[in-house]
């Protein structure tokens, strides 16, 4: 009885207790993002245990019994800050808060199963510290402060990255296009660029993204094809206040605001959404676009919307809409330019032009919409659709030395060019918590990319006393040409996490991951090329540069003064409006196991994936009029170890080490010819993919939560490596070769981050600096090439470095940063230095030396100034030194400059309201 009553009183007391308790609420907001709600950020009360979690509208509700506190507010990467508080019974007291970054060392940060802002610096250096993965990251806010625009100058800033001058083209660790790979939320995403593995990353706009992710380390998650490195595009995942922001800017290029005669072919679209076909009886009657020029304002401008919003549906689920429009426009010109083609190998110049010039102008179009549903805590998927249109019109200029058409220098070529592409990615995205132990990820993706060619014109002009005259020597001297390229891919991963050997503190020491990932990608190209070829007769007839349309029309076709045919023949000839073709199609599955077990201050992941790899390739060309066919086949195993070692609460030591392939892309393949002005590209069928071996050693210490030191060695073993070869040809053409045997590429990155000073967080001072060496050789074999391909090549040396690989990559960037007005008002302003070193273009054979791109450094200064919270200014120069672009090929008897030109300076502002 005495027990029961004691058991009553107890609960009867209890339950007063906790009906006399108060409560604390609020909400915490980013003060670094427009104050937006912070999800996951601590709220505990100093001295006790009790605390929470904010939910994904940066929430919180605490319940405690009456009495004085202090409330403490922590986010990973952020100052903690502390309020007091005073509690009464039955009472609720509101208490919101703002943070941001702080000065504070990254041990005091607790984390508690937070999920940080990947746009931050701050967090994503503590991200890659936690990691086990080797990896590095650039996120939205060191974009912005550094005035990046695209994915492919996002990367460039990263250690060891550089990117392909006039492209988007990226090396890694000296490692060019064929040996890196390109995916969107970890899902592959297809070529604009028929010659081309990735896509080009410029068209990607920073303003669809939270961060870049990039991987020189490989893991079994990874597909096998992959030596220099990964770069996954993290697509903006909006959590916040609702908001609606509008961007407007205008920026000018100054050798192209400083040239009278900036023109470009008249009648192309200036959205860049035109399209252009093979006009219809295209051989016998003439229907082509206009040839003549139209003078241009080379102003530019930009204009952007975006806006986001979290809905809450029902008790549990969320709803988060993100979703982004822009469109840019860019004028651009090379100025101060020469340029040499048709070089033998005793320096003999057969093209020597003495003045090159190009303009172009191009847009971008960007629609984004991101779809999140958090069904509850535990499910979650997302829709992620992303289109991408872009154009570029531009004019290129020759004048000067061609050998039999030009002997005296007066000779002018003019080529137009109009590209489109248009890109549609569409995403579906699920992760789901099985249980305490186990987690689902899924993902599947449809991709297609259609790039158009819509209508490329060239004229060869030879000036005479009485003006200029069209050259007669060759057919294709004066031709238009059509080039269409459509692909599609689907591909889906899947991947099962099982966590095992529960520890007292309810953590888990090791994990198993089964995955499987699949692709099936598919292209169809096509290619017309129509030559005019002028009668004998009308071979002395003057022409204007700049009014064709009085030369080619249909009354002197009529007329006979020129005639229409493709390869195959004129109108006469049934098929010779066939178009060349190469069609391809490609499958890759591949299953992997990765184990990761912490022994305590070491964490290792053991992975092993298989894969299996089929390619085909088909075609009908000019090279091979009758058709021909060609399959690849791989199986693959590849194995990989990455180990993790803390050496203190600041320090790892990191351990990669995995096998990997190369695998030849299908216009490397394809007995496909496409002529440049001064170089020719050739496939080679007997092409076969490439076996590498990766080595990764890295120490990397966090002084602080916005500080880094690290410094990487690297070696990388390449079984057969591709490279781009100068074949024997009249016209100096460049293949896609196995080269030799063997290669290998060993270096070291250094990275360096310092806060210099930081006043109150309100005045602050950073600095930092990326570097990395390379030394990379690699045997070439005559013999080899001759033996396993149709190719005659004579290579001038036995050994080389590999294409694209520079000895010495320099990024560097200091930056001040200002606030006021409670934070409501900052300035931000950045110095930003790029530097690569000589780097070879092409390897050269039969006695050519190689074609090298020669070093130099970029400096931009980027400055942005918040007014408000709706108003905001950027200021961007880019390029300030504006230094000489130089192609050079190497000579014995001295180095013979074929490219060279300046770019002139980029000046933008911007203007952008939040509302």
């Amino acid at each position: 009885m005495k027990l029961k009553f004691l058991i009553l009183t107890l609960f009867i007391t209890v339950l007063g207790f906790s009906q006399n308790k108060g409560t604390i609420t609020g909400t915490v907001t980013d003060k670094d993002v427009n104050n937006q709600s912070l999800p996951f950020a601590n709220v505990t009360l100093k001295g006790t245990k009790i605390g929470v979690n904010t939910d994904i509208d940066g929430k919180y509700s605490i319940s405690v019994v009456p009495g004085n506190y202090v409330i403490q507010f922590s986010f990973v990467g952020y100052e903690m800050i502390e309020v007091p508080v005073t509690v009464k019974a039955n009472e609720t007291v509101t208490i919101n808060k703002s943070i941001g970054s702080g000065s504070y060392k990254l041990e005091d940060v607790v984390v508690k199963a937070s999920a940080p802002n990947r746009q931050k610096e701050t967090a994503l250096l503590l991200e890659q510290k936690n990691a086990v993965e080797i990896k590095q990251s650039i996120g939205a806010q060191e974009l912005a402060r550094k005035g990046v625009s695209d994915v492919a100058t996002a990367v460039t800033k990263t250690t060891g990255i550089t990117k392909q001058e006039g492209s988007g083209n990226i090396f890694v660790r000296g490692l060019g296009d064929r040996y890196n790979s390109t995916t969107m939320n970890g899902m592959p995403i297809p070529s604009n660029d028929p010659e081309k593995k990735n896509i080009n990353l410029d068209i990607f706009s920073t303003d669809i993204l939270e961060y870049v992710s990039i991987d020189k380390v490989y893991s079994s998650r990874l597909y096998g094809d992959f030596a220099g490195g990964n770069v996954d595009i993290i697509s903006k995942d909006y959590k916040g206040k609702g908001f609606l922001k509008i961007d407007i800017g205008s920026k000018v290029n100054s050798n192209a605001v400083g040239n009278d005669n900036f023109s470009l072919q008249n009648g192309i679209n200036s959205f860049g959404f035109s399209t252009s076909s093979i006009p219809t009886n295209a051989l016998s009657n003439y229907n082509y676009n206009s040839l003549n020029l139209d003078t241009k304002n080379p102003i530019a401008s930009t204009v952007g919307i975006s806006g986001g919003k979290l809905f809450n549906v029902g008790s549990e689920s969320k709803l988060n809409l993100f979703s982004t429009v822009n469109f840019g426009s860019d004028f651009t010109s090379r100025n101060d330019g020469t340029a040499k083609g048709a070089v033998n190998g005793s320096g003999v110049v057969n093209k020597n032009f003495e003045k090159y010039t190009l303009d172009s102008y191009n847009t971008n179009f960007t629609a984004m919409l991101n779809v999140g549903f958090k069904i509850n805590n535990a499910n979650k998927v997302s829709f992620n659709s992303v289109f991408i249109n872009t154009s570029s019109l531009s004019k290129e200029e020759y004048t000067g030395f061609i050998v039999d058409i030009a002997n005296d220098g007066n000779g002018l070529i003019r080529r137009n060019k109009y590209e489109k592409n248009t890109l549609w990615i569409n995403q579906l995205l699920g992760d789901h918590k099985v249980s305490e132990r186990s987690n689902f990820n899924w993902g599947v993706s449809l991709n297609s990319i259609d790039g158009d060619m819509p209508d490329r014109n060239q004229n060869i002009f030879r000036k005479e006393a009485a003006g200029y005259q069209l050259s007669t020597i060759s057919a294709p001297d004066n031709h238009r040409y059509f080039q269409n390229l459509q692909e599609t891919e689907a591909a889906a991963n899947l991947a099962f996490d099982y966590k095992f050997d529960k520890t007292g503190e309810g953590e888990y020491n090791g994990k198993f991951t089964l995955g499987y990932n699949g692709r099936m990608k598919k292209r169809d190209f096509e290619a017309t090329q129509f030559n005019f070829k002028t009668a004998a007769s009308a071979a002395a007839t003057i022409v204007d540069p700049n009014n064709l349309d009085s030369f080619y029309n249909q009354t002197n076709l009529s007329n006979g003064v020129f005639q229409i045919a493709t390869f195959r023949g004129n109108d006469q000839v049934s098929n010779a409006l066939d178009p060349q073709t190469y069609n391809g199609e490609q499958f890759i599955n591949g299953g992997f196991l990765n184990t990761e077990y912490n022994f305590g201050k070491l964490t290792g992941v053991l992975g092993l994936r298989g894969e299996y790899v089929f390619q085909n390739i088909n075609w009908n060309t000019q090279l091979d009029p009758s058709g021909g066919y060609d399959e690849l086949e791989k199986i693959a195993f590849l194995p990989s170890l990455t180990l993790k070692y803390e050496l203190n609460e600041k320090q790892n030591l990191r351990f990669g080490f995995s096998k990997t392939y190369t695998l030849p892309q299908f216009k490397e393949r394809a007995l496909f010819v496409y002529e440049d002005v001064t170089e020719v590209k050739v496939g080679n069928p007997d092409l076969y993919a490439s076996d590498d071996y990766n080595f990764d050693l890295k120490w990397e210490m966090f002084p602080n939560a916005d500080e880094l030191i690290s410094v990487t060695g690297f070696g990388k073993y390449i079984m057969n490596p591709i490279n781009e070869v100068t074949i024997a040809s009249s016209t100096n053409d460049i293949s896609f070769i196995n080269t030799g045997d063997f290669g290998y590429v060993a270096g070291a990155e250094l990275e360096y981050r310092k806060t210099i000073f930081n006043r109150d967080d309100n005045n602050k001072l950073s600095a930092g600096i990326n570097a990395s060496y390379l030394y990379s050789t690699q045997e070439l074999s005559t013999e080899k090439v001759i033996k396993e391909t149709d190719y005659n090549v004579v290579f001038t040396d036995d050994k080389s470095k590999f294409t694209g690989a520079s000895d010495l990559l320099l990024n560097t960037d200091i930056s001040y940063f200002k606030s006021w007005n409670n934070n409501e008002s900052t300035l931000t302003s950045t110095l930003a230095y790029t530097y690569f070193s000589d780097r070879v273009y092409a390897i050269g054979t039969n006695d050519r030396g190689n074609l090298v791109d020669k070093a130099f450094g970029s400096l931009d200064f980027i400055t942005k100034i918040k007014w408000n919270k709706k108003i905001g200014i950027d200021f961007v120069v880019k390029n300030i030194l504006d230094p000489k672009i130089n192609r050079v090929q190497e000579n014995a008897s001295g180095d013979i400059n074929v490219l060279s030109y300046k770019k002139g300076l980029n000046v933008g502002l911007n203007l952008n309201f939040q509302f």
